[in-house]
């Protein structure tokens, strides 16, 4: 039969590690929820707003309230990672006044140095807004 110090002692070493596991995992929360926003865009048609990364899964890119949707026949979400390559992504506008304000950024993106607005139509930048180092 144990005593009731022993007992007090292991209830002390299960409560201690209780607490280690909660602020871990709120410390892994917090980390895994970094938010970047580029400078403003500029450009002949997309020169207001910029976009803020989101690291928490999935991975977002997300326009500003003050953004405004280029008057472009095709605008286009496209990312340059820091290597030069760009990637075609979710077109702008998707019915009448509506866009896609946030996107998903595709695994096969590996890292982020600029969001541009392109227009697939005319195959024509419109504006770009770069980060100050490359996100992920």
């Amino acid at each position: 039969m144990r005593s009731i110090r022993e007992i007090g002692t292991i209830r002390g070493a299960l409560l201690t590690g209780l607490v280690a596991a909660a602020l871990l995992t709120a410390a892994s929360g917090f980390a895994a929820d970094v938010r970047v926003t580029t400078k403003p865009f500029k450009g002949v048609k997309a020169n207001t707003g910029t976009a803020t990364f989101s690291k928490a899964s999935p991975r977002t890119l997300t326009l500003s309230d003050d953004f405004k949707v280029p008057d472009a026949p095709a605008p286009h979400w496209q990312v340059v990672d820091s290597k030069g390559n760009t990637y075609l992504l979710q077109r702008l506008v998707i019915k009448g006044d509506k866009y896609n304000k946030t996107i998903t950024v595709p695994d096969y993106v590996h890292d982020i140095a600029k969001v541009q607005i392109w227009c697939a139509w005319a195959e024509v930048l419109l504006g770009e807004a770069p980060f100050d180092a490359p996100v992920m």
